[in-house]
């Protein structure tokens, strides 16, 4: 028996932070919508009781380092599952990049587990147990569009953002989040207004959301490498109505509408970037069929 199971990446419209907590880990509020770039993965029921990760991406880990097989393997103690899995991923969502490319194929791993061995889990259920692997799991396997909170676990759902494209592009480094968030300094900062932003997508007013956008981690970012603030800058000159940094980076969206302006920007920013995609947000949750 095989399933394929698409596991879209995310972007962060707001992104902030409000302190670090007693845990270590640190106090967030973000709003998060996935879009139309995604990994493939296919997993195959295995008699044997183990799990193999099937990657050619050199970036990507085959052993428990791997997000997916942490997810197997999270399932497999917990539900006494004796067969095994073969868990094979195509690599479409750049690595490193804050867009949720691992987070989003454990998500992907637990929403196929669960039909492949006969779980029954609940999405709440899938999602309290991707808590565990990271903090962006949860997220990942609702999908859609999502206030989250705590340490990006507490899921609110929110309707589909107003349609647009979404222009991403990567500089070929790779940020560490952990590296991001120790640098991190909150006095002083301008924190970008949650509430309005939420507000701007429940009204479907696409003026509202480039208004609101804001992701407190930038700043750093930026100041570690120059390379994305000068994306930022020609995605600005190029025309896009909003431009941002998605989570700790180094990946820089913009937002635009008009189809004749998104292939200027697009087709301008690869005179230079490495990688760069031209996707719309995906809106919907994810399901259980």
């Amino acid at each position: 028996m095989k399933l394929l199971v698409k596991a879209p990446a995310k972007i962060n419209l707001s992104l902030d932070v409000l302190h670090k907590r007693m845990d270590g880990y640190h106090e967030v509020e973000m709003i998060m919508t996935t879009i139309d770039l995604a990994d493939r993965l296919e997993l195959s029921l295995l008699e044997k009781n183990e799990i193999k990760i099937i990657s050619h991406n050199r970036f990507v880990p085959d052993d428990q380092r791997n997000l997916a097989y942490q997810a197997a393997r999270l399932l497999k103690e917990r539900y006494d599952v004796k067969k095994g899995v073969s868990i094979a991923i195509e690599k479409v969502i750049p690595v490193a990049a804050g867009l949720a490319g691992g987070s989003s194929d454990a998500a992907a791993a637990l929403r196929g587990l669960n039909k492949l061995w006969g779980l029954g889990l609940t999405m709440d259920e899938l999602a309290e147990i991707g808590s565990e692997i990271g903090s962006d799991v949860s997220f990942c396997v609702y999908g859609g569009t999502a206030l989250a909170k705590g340490r990006g676990e507490i899921i609110t759902q929110l309707p589909a953002p107003p349609t647009c494209w979404v222009i991403l592009a990567k500089p070929f480094i790779g940020v560490s989040t952990s590296d991001v968030y120790r640098r991190l300094d909150l006095k002083g900062k301008k924190h970008p207004n949650i509430d309005s932003m939420v507000n701007a997508i429940e009204r479907n007013d696409y003026s509202g959301v480039c208004q609101n956008v804001g992701n407190v981690l930038e700043e750093v970012t930026l100041n570690l490498y120059p390379e994305v603030a000068h994306i930022k800058e020609q995605m600005r000159r190029f025309g896009a109505d909003a431009v941002l940094m998605s989570g700790s980076g180094p990946t820089v969206f913009g937002l635009v509408q008009h189809d004749s302006r998104m292939h200027r920007i697009y087709n301008g920013l690869r005179g230079f970037c490495d990688q760069v995609f031209a996707v719309q947000m995906l809106g919907e949750p994810n399901t259980l069929d």
